[in-house]
């Protein structure tokens, strides 16, 4: 694997190492930047220092120095393209369907890098959240009847809904799953997102549901003081191809969209 990068580049070089690099290699920028998203809702993040990470089908994540999950992000697919405006890089994503724009105001470059990931393998899984999304999807009595799974990963400023539904009543429920034993966290998660929900569509019609094979005594008796829910459900059991072999070349250029009034 060859690995090309930039230390400290300037705006005219970093554009041509994006050109160079966009269609088939992983980037990876150690940036100072702002971001704007607007979509299904809309948030900002501030100037600070961030990872930029775009992958070849269209991916592309913003990491802070903190937490696992990534503070913005757009799923494969998503177009994007950048230009240059009053002397700052500027990239933009563009996810179609539901429509969701997330642009990222680059301010400096620390370090550039790219490279081509050459990566065949499938990661075979059992019992993950994801076979449990789809399990729900197929079979959402498994919840209780009447619910209607509406959207997978639902993206919030707090976070990201693993399902979001209606009941019989057409209330809000907000599924949290989780493929092990829940703990305080979990519940926390939930009570986030609830709470946002609520904020929006008001007190009385929104529910929070934990989905998961066992909980804690603690997470128990915060789920009861918060008033959420517990849905015991365990994960599948056969395996599940998560992932697909990386696309080649050709087919990944029509999901990356450059667009030529931003060049």
């Amino acid at each position: 694997m060859k690995v090309h990068f930039l230390h400290k580049p300037d705006i005219k070089n970093l554009v041509n190492f994006i050109k160079e690099h966009i269609y088939d290699s992983v980037i990876i920028l150690l940036s100072r930047c702002s971001v704007i998203y607007d979509g299904r809702a809309k948030s900002t993040l501030n100037e600070g220092d961030r990872i930029i990470m775009i992958k070849p089908d269209g991916s592309l994540l913003i990491h802070k120095n903190k937490k696992r999950e990534p503070v913005n992000w757009q799923p494969s697919g998503s177009s994007i393209s950048y230009k240059i405006e009053n002397k700052q890089f500027i990239i933009r994503s563009i996810r179609k369907k539901p429509r969701e724009v997330l642009e990222i105001i680059v301010y400096e470059v620390y370090h550039a890098c790219a490279f081509k990931c050459e990566d065949y393998e499938e990661l075979n899984l059992t019992g993950s959240e994801g076979d449990m999304v789809d399990m729900i999807f197929k079979n959402p009595k498994l919840i209780e009847e009447g619910f209607k799974p509406l959207s997978k990963e639902y993206q919030i400023p707090t976070g990201i809904i693993d399902i979001l539904g209606k009941d019989e009543n057409n209330n809000w429920v907000i599924l949290e799953l989780k493929r092990r034993r829940a703990d305080l966290q979990s519940v926390s998660q939930l009570k986030r997102y609830v709470e946002y929900f609520k904020s929006k569509y008001g007190e009385k019609r929104v529910r929070g549901i934990l989905v998961a094979p066992s909980l804690t005594t603690g997470a128990l008796n915060l789920l009861k003081s918060e008033n959420l829910e517990f849905k015991k459900l365990t994960p599948p059991k056969k395996d599940q191809t998560l992932s697909k072999k990386l696309n080649k070349k050709h087919n990944t250029i029509n999901k990356i969209a450059i667009l030529d009034e931003w060049l």
